[in-house]
C-alpha cells in the first residue's frame, strides 16, 4: 500500500469540511487533483472512505477508522518538520569533540564556553585522550571533531581524515614564581633542565612524549620527582615548589603564581590541529563548532603569555589552513 502525506492531508480536510470543493479551495488545489488523491488513497487501502451524495460527503466506517490515524500521522510529520527546522537553526543537535588533556584546560575550555553561549540547545560531548586514540575515535565515527597535536607519536597521518592546522605552540619550563631553581636565567638547555627536579605528565600526554624523546635523543636522563600526573596536579605541585615542569605556553594564561623560561631545544614546539573525517560531511552544528574553534585559536595565538619578560609563542603555523 502506497500512502503519502498529501493524500492524508486531503482526506482529513475533506472529512473536516464535508465538501470536496471547499476542501480543494482550503488546500489550494484544483478539485480534480483533490479527487484523484482521494481516489488513489481509497484504491491503495482497498476501501471507500466517503459516501458521496449530491455534492456532500460523509465518512464511511473505513473513513472513520482512518481519520484519527491520519491526524496522528500528520501531527507526527509536523513534529518532525519542526525538529528539523530547529536543528537547521542550531537550536538542537549534538557535537562530539575530542581533545588532548593540555588543550582541554585552554583552547577547548574557551571554545566550549563561547559555543554554549551562542547555541545553548546543542548537546556537547567532550572526550579527553591522546592524539592517537582521538584519531581512532574519528575513524570509528565516535567523534565529530578532534583537537590533536603533531608532537604526539600517535599524531601521524591517518587515512580518510582531514586536518586544519590551528597554531604552533612553544613548550616552556615552569617553576613556582618565588622558586630559586631558575636563578637569573631566562632560558634553559636540555642539559640544564635534566639536572632540575622535574614533574612529568601521565604517559597519555603528548608533551611528555615530546620531552622524553628530546632527552633520549640527547643522551640525557631527567631527574624526575613525580611521574604520571594530570595537568591540574602538575601545575599545583609546581606552584608549591615541588619541582619544574615542561608545559605548553598556552596554559600560562592567568597563572601569576608560576614563572616560566624558554627551553632551548630543537623541535620542542607542537602544532595543534583540528581533525575530522573527510568522507562524511560535517553536520551544521559540527561546522559551527569547527569555525568557532578556528576563531578561538586565532585569538589565543594573538594573545601570548609572558615568559620571564619574553614571549612564549602560540602562533599561526606556516602551513596553509584548509577548510572543508
Amino acid at each position: 500500500m502506497n500512502m503519502n502525506l498529501e493524500q492524508l492531508r486531503s482526506f482529513v480536510e475533506v472529512a473536516r469540511t464535508g465538501h470536496f470543493t471547499r476542501a480543494a479551495a482550503n488546500l489550494h488545489l484544483a478539485q480534480p487533483s483533490l479527487s484523484r488523491q482521494i481516489a488513489t488513497l481509497e484504491q491503495g487501502l482497498g476501501a471507500e472512505l466517503f459516501h458521496r451524495i449530491r455534492g456532500n460527503v460523509s465518512l464511511t466506517a473505513a473513513g472513520e477508522s482512518l481519520l484519527p490515524l491520519a491526524k496522528r500521522m500528520l501531527a507526527d510529520a509536523e513534529t518532525v518538520r519542526h525538529e528539523m527546522q530547529e536543528l537547521a537553526g542550531l537550536k538542537r543537535g549534538r557535537v562530539r569533540l575530542g581533545a588532548t588533556p593540555t588543550l582541554c584546560i585552554s583552547l577547548v575550555a574557551e571554545a566550549l564556553a563561547a559555543f554554549h553561549t551562542a547555541y545553548p540547545g546543542i548537546q556537547l560531548h567532550l572526550t579527553e585522550g591522546g592524539s592517537h586514540g582521538l584519531l581512532e575515535g574519528l575513524a570509528e565515527g565516535a567523534l565529530d571533531l578532534a583537537l590533536i597535536t603533531t608532537s604526539d607519536e600517535g599524531g601521524g597521518e591517518s587515512s580518510g581524515l582531514e586536518r586544519i592546522p590551528l597554531l604552533t605552540e612553544e613548550l616552556v619550563v615552569i617553576s613556582a614564581a618565588q622558586s630559586p631553581l631558575f636563578g637569573s636565567r631566562t632560558s634553559l638547555t636540555l642539559a640544564q633542565l635534566a639536572k632540575l627536579p622535574q614533574i612529568t605528565f601521565h604517559e597519555s600526554y603528548d608533551v611528555r612524549a615530546a620531552t622524553m624523546r628530546a632527552f633520549g635523543d640527547a643522551g640525557l636522563v631527567p631527574q624526575i620527582v613525580l611521574e604520571g600526573s594530570e595537568m591540574d596536579a602538575v601545575l599545583r605541585c609546581v606552584e608549591r615548589g615541588l619541582g619544574v615542569a615542561v608545559v605548553p605556553a598556552m596554559v600560562l594564561a592567568d597563572r601569576p603564581s608560576l614563572r616560566s623560561v624558554r627551553l632551548r631545544a630543537d623541535g620542542l614546539t607542537r602544532t595543534v590541529s583540528l581533525a575530522h573525517r573527510g568522507d562524511v560531511p560535517l553536520g551544521r552544528a559540527a561546522r559551527a563548532m569547527r569555525d568557532l574553534i578556528i576563531d578561538t585559536a586565532n585569538v589565543l595565538s594573538a594573545v601570548t603569555p609572558e615568559v620571564d619578560g619574553l614571549v612564549g609563542r602560540a602562533s599561526r603555523p606556516t602551513v596553509g589552513t584548509e577548510a572543508s
